[in-house]
């Protein structure tokens, strides 16, 4: 269902654009390829609502230390400030807005935010607003702060 402004509930919902196919298939090769080589490291939580000091925010990806799943420990927003953040722009999405999303990140206690440009094949790691690393193509993404590396060819297979 859209508004009259054209907007989805979905949009609405997580004040951002609904993902597109080339963003699914980031996403997930981002969650298959983190959960084989970290699982024992990192939980990483797909659409987490995220209760910022600043707002609430819905990262495509967050990367929390270990944490087990408990039925009876259920949260709708999440008050842990994760230690990575991975936003994927959509193709309807405006980069401005996931700059905004990076400082709020960071003035709330993120250590490294990625920003994934899939029509690109690059990624931007970012370890404070003004500084960050860019990967592309097939290179080995190394995120520094959290002791991560990925090949970039498995992401944007």
């Amino acid at each position: 269902m859209t508004t009259s402004l054209g907007l989805s509930e979905y949009e609405i919902e997580r004040g951002k654009p609904m993902p597109d196919k080339n963003h699914a298939f980031v996403q997930g090769n981002f969650l298959i390829q983190l959960f084989l080589k970290y699982s024992s490291k990192f939980r990483v939580l797909p659409e987490v609502n995220l209760d910022l000091f600043i707002r609430e925010r819905v990262p495509d990806l967050a990367i929390y230390p270990p944490m087990a799943f408990v039925p009876d420990e259920n949260e709708i927003r999440m008050r842990e400030v994760p230690l990575g953040v991975i936003e994927i722009l959509s193709a309807r999405q405006d980069l401005a807005e996931l700059m905004i999303k990076c400082c709020e990140y960071f003035a709330a206690g993120v250590k490294s935010y990625w920003l994934a440009l899939p029509a690109l094949r690059t990624i931007y790691v970012f370890y404070a607003p003004n500084e960050y690393e860019i990967y592309s193509g097939t290179d080995l993404l190394q995120d520094k702060k959290l002791n991560i590396e990925l090949d970039l060819a498995e992401i944007f297979k």
